[in-house]
């Protein structure tokens, strides 16, 4: 049985929480999320060392850097899955082995900016997207295997907290640490 403690530091800020409808207010502040996390991915990042971003956020876990390259490559998926929602009908959106990913030779060893910067040019296109989108383009669908059927707005709210999960755990791990 996992502690408590090892519990909070695999999920900072819990875990998600959806709602199947989400109205105007909360799906801007969750559109918005999504905007801002590439600034505060910057911010948790800024001035670590090569060793520190070699540092796991938990025993067991991703290293820092293992966590950008995620990053990167997830929002990149989530790009694609929410363009495939709004251009088909219920596209079936293919799932990855995202532990096989972050083992990628670049994952453990790249330097972070490219990733950091494709963070922010995703995060910044797709924000522009869905502030363009009409209330009933929210109920459009994917076919996810592993997940079922999924609206925009459950993918909305997945992207937000992703950002802000992996980023507390950058920031949580500089606390324990004092590097911040």
């Amino acid at each position: 049985m996992e502690s408590a403690a090892a519990e909070d530091l695999r999920y900072p800020i819990g875990k998600l929480k959806f709602e199947d409808k989400i109205g105007y207010a909360e799906r801007e502040r969750l559109i918005g999320e999504i905007a801002e996390m590439p600034a505060r991915l910057r911010d948790a990042v800024d001035g670590l060392s090569d060793a520190r971003l070699d540092t796991p956020y938990r025993d067991g876990g991703w290293t820092v850097r293992q966590v950008v390259h995620h990053l990167a490559d997830s929002h990149l998926n989530a790009d694609i899955r929410i363009r495939l929602m709004l251009t088909e009908n219920n596209p079936t959106v293919k799932p990855y082995d995202q532990a096989l990913w972050a083992k990628l030779h670049d994952a453990l060893t790249a330097p972070i900016e490219p990733s950091l910067n494709v963070v922010s040019g995703v995060q910044e296109r797709l924000a522009l997207l869905l502030r363009s989108l009409e209330a009933a383009d929210f109920e459009r669908t994917c076919y996810h295997p592993e997940n079922g059927v999924m609206t925009l707005d459950h993918m909305v709210a997945i992207y937000a907290w992703h950002g802000r999960h992996h980023v507390a755990h950058i920031n949580s791990l500089a606390r324990r640490m004092g590097w911040k």
